[in-house]
């Protein structure tokens, strides 16, 4: 599945780690959001890395997930890419 993770997160070296934690599982396409093509458990394993690091009162974790007929549907204007499939290569 895709899934939009969005984040705001107030403390930097937090932040860095949800970041560089993110980058393992997809496309940073904006400063604070991530596209990632996940299963149930990668999933499930961001969200308890994100437990770990956020602040409940102060940061936020938003996660989207995409159904293939909506990827169909998704626009780009400006700069940008659009993440249609992701490709991996296992070495």
């Amino acid at each position: 599945m895709l899934a939009i993770i969005a984040y705001d997160v107030s403390s930097n070296r937090a932040r860095a780690k949800l970041h560089k934690s993110l980058k393992e599982y997809g496309l940073n396409t904006q400063k604070s959001v991530f596209e990632c093509q996940v299963d149930r458990d990668a999933l499930r394993v961001i969200v308890a890395t994100a437990k770990k690091l956020l602040n409940p009162e102060t940061d936020s974790l938003r996660i989207y997930r995409i159904c293939s007929r909506c990827q169909k549907r998704v626009t780009v204007s400006g700069l940008g890419i659009k993440v249609t499939q992701m490709e991996f290569i296992i070495c």
